[in-house]
């Protein structure tokens, strides 16, 4: 069997994952499987763990390597697992000649807050995916308490807007009509580059560049780091996508401040104002952490209040998970959140969401949107709701929809 990719976490990780893939299969590497991991909590590096023994119990002959956050941090861990082969750092694993050479090293791993610069791969489709994903940024500069993943990833780093430019055309030219562009903090987009350009305005020059790309969708963004040309593309740029996934983490200001954050509470109810007076169509996602050391009830209440007050729609909910090795991780036992109440905390606040998500695809219906055609008869709009339909559509192509109804929660329309 040729080479296969398994990925966990990110969006970022789901590009690279096909980086990795185009350079397997170039290389002619077979009878292995590569698992690339994620660091973010606990369960998602148990869940790799685990997918990891059941492929050597089903695999007995194949190599098995293993790369991702999770490796990068903990090269050792992973290399000392009996049924790894190789393990491979972050950096390395995007290089081709790491695949092309074979080297036959059990760990290949550098130190990642020594590399400086990143760059863009042309990757060759994404594995019948309706939408293409970019990295136009790695890395990060901030130390949020929490946050194990600059220690996976390094300190950040852009990719240069001419790199970006040639790897959207390649894009559009293999059929793409929405392109996200990801990273792990893509508002610290710039500042490392020639004219130390902002994340809007990489976007309007690419968007210049390449009129032939419909859509352009981000991953997420810091709630502080917008900045003026971002607000104008989200006015005046219809093929920038009205859908802001916002790294939150919490609506209260004393767990904000010992998260770290570099936004408070207000800040994030200001962008959501502002977005909404130049766009009304915006909608908005979150990431939000329950359960971090201190959190009280009424600071929880108040991450909840928070999703009520912006109207967040897509929310992503983590109860807190220690990381060893970061600062949250050493807070005295005595002020960590009773992990049954992390649990509890974050049942509630995802019940929230999905009261949120109802009422939002309730307001759709009757609308008429544009939505990129995926598998199963499913397709998402402009600001990222999930319509169903009938009818037999290429996969990645657009089509104008008529949201009809909702049935149990999801939305059905009829195309125009």
């Amino acid at each position: 069997m040729s080479a296969k990719v398994v990925t966990f976490g990110c969006r970022l990780n789901t590009y690279e994952s096909q980086v990795m893939q185009d350079h397997a299969d170039k290389a002619g590497l077979d009878d292995a499987i590569i698992f690339n991991t994620c660091a973010v909590t606990k369960e998602a590096e148990r869940s790799a763990r685990q997918a990891i023994r059941k492929a050597r119990r089903e695999n007995p002959n194949a190599k098995i390597i293993v790369t991702g956050c999770a490796a990068q941090i903990s090269p050792e861990s992973y290399g000392g697992m009996d049924e790894v082969d190789q393990v491979i750092g972050n950096d390395l694993k995007l290089k081709e000649e790491t695949w092309t050479g074979k080297p036959e090293e059990a760990l290949l791993v550098n130190d990642i807050m020594s590399v400086t610069e990143t760059a863009s791969h042309l990757v060759n489709g994404f594995d019948g995916r309706s939408r293409a994903f970019l990295q136009v940024q790695n890395g990060c500069n901030h130390r949020c308490t929490f946050c194990i993943i600059p220690y996976g990833r390094g300190n950040s780093r852009s990719v240069p807007i001419g790199e970006i430019t040639q790897a959207v055309k390649h894009l559009v030219a293999q059929g793409f009509n929405e392109v996200v562009f990801t990273g792990v903090d893509v508002t610290s987009y710039g500042p490392d580059l020639p004219g130390k350009p902002t994340l809007g305005q990489m976007i309007r020059r690419v968007l210049a560049i390449v009129p032939d790309l419909p859509r352009l969708r981000l991953s997420s963004l810091d709630p502080v780091e917008i900045d003026e040309d971002m607000w104008w593309l989200l006015e005046n740029e219809p093929r920038f996508m009205p859908h802001l996934h916002l790294s939150l983490q919490a609506g209260d200001d004393m767990i904000l401040k010992r998260m770290k954050r570099r936004h408070n509470r207000q800040d994030v109810i200001d962008v959501c104002k502002k977005a909404r007076s130049l766009r009304p169509d915006v909608s908005f996602g979150a990431d939000i952490i329950t359960g971090f050391p201190t959190e009280t009830d009424e600071m929880f209440e108040n991450s909840m209040k928070i999703v009520e007050e912006c109207d967040l729609t897509f929310l992503h909910v983590f109860p807190y998970s220690e990381r060893e090795g970061t600062p949250a991780a050493k807070i005295p036992a005595s002020k960590q959140v009773y992990v049954p109440t992390r649990k509890e905390r974050a049942a509630k606040l995802r019940a929230l969401g999905e009261a949120q998500l109802k009422k939002f695809n309730e307001a759709q219906i009757g609308k008429e949107a544009m939505i990129v055609v995926e598998k199963n008869g499913v397709g998402h709009t402009e600001c990222f709701a999930e319509v169903h339909f009938e009818g037999d559509l290429e996969i990645g192509s657009l089509a104008k929809i008529q949201i009809t109804e909702t049935i149990d929660g999801q939305l059905f329309g009829k195309i125009i």
